[in-house]
């Protein structure tokens, strides 16, 4: 099968912070920026958390009030040029860095779905990183939930993106990636979420139809999420199923390990395909 990206890989919001500290884990910046390159597709969460911290610390540890989609804008908004200034400064200099907002929208209208492709392709051709975030300065539940029920009355098939795992997912499908990486604050996957000791390091099959019945299998396991408004591993396994179908491996593994150990199988992690 020919791939026309080398990687899509996605690192959470959690994965970007020192909870203990309040404050950006510059670590994991410097970790990233050093590995990324033309080939790779980065889809980044973070701004709306990082714009929080950042707001506290301008503020005496105050934090916003309103309502939550207030909220949400108002610290996504302040948070992104922070997000993308240390994308900036740590990867190389020799490789162009350009930040990408998407909406639900754009994935759901054939003409700007080929519109981001040929961006995409366009950024690894000319030595370019994208990096790759939800809008969600602009964006508010109720207007997505009234696009998302009237895109439905005509398809199927409908793209949300309320989370960037499955931003990353649908990216992946639509540029051809040969690997997704999902990067969280867990090691991958758990028979039992409260045991670390039963990390599943390979959900897989020797065929598509026996993969995605091992997918559905470990989901009765998942419960929870990492912090509010995330949707937990079920939904991670859940996106990951149409990049699979396309002959994606996916892996998925803690953002304190390198991007090459994760890809290479050096450290922990949960890998998801066909044998």
């Amino acid at each position: 099968m020919k791939f026309d990206f080398e990687l899509v890989g996605k690192i959470g919001s959690m994965a970007l912070i020192r909870r203990r500290d309040n404050d950006i884990d510059y670590n994991i910046f410097s970790s990233l920026g050093s590995q990324l390159k033309p080939g790779y597709i980065w889809v980044s969460s973070g701004a709306t958390e990082i714009g929080r911290l950042d707001y506290m610390k301008r503020n005496n540890g105050r934090e916003l009030s309103g309502t939550d989609d207030e909220i949400k804008t108002d610290y996504a908004s302040q948070g992104q040029s922070i997000l993308m200034e240390n994308y900036r400064r740590f990867i190389p200099p020799e490789y162009s860095v350009r930040q990408v907002l998407l909406e639900h929208q754009h994935f759901n209208d054939e003409v700007k779905r080929a519109h981001i492709l040929n961006l995409l392709l366009r950024a690894r051709d000319q030595g370019a990183i994208p990096i790759i975030n939800y809008n969600d300065a602009v964006s508010t539940r109720e207007n997505l939930n009234y696009e998302i029920s009237t895109l439905r009355k005509n398809s199927d098939h409908v793209v949300e993106c309320v989370d960037n795992d499955e931003t990353a997912a649908v990216i992946s499908c639509l540029v051809k990636a040969k690997t997704l990486l999902i990067m969280t604050s867990a090691y991958g996957i758990y028979r039992d979420p409260s045991d670390p000791a039963t990390l599943i390091n390979e959900i897989s099959g020797s065929t598509t139809d026996e993969v995605l019945q091992n997918i559905r299998l470990a989901q009765q396991n998942c419960i929870g999420a990492s912090r509010s408004g995330a949707n937990g591993a079920r939904a991670k396994l859940e996106y990951m199923i149409e990049p699979v179908k396309m002959g994606t491996k996916v892996i998925i593994g803690s953002a304190k390990y390198k991007i090459s150990e994760l890809l290479d199988g050096s450290v922990p992690r949960t890998v998801i395909g066909i044998r």
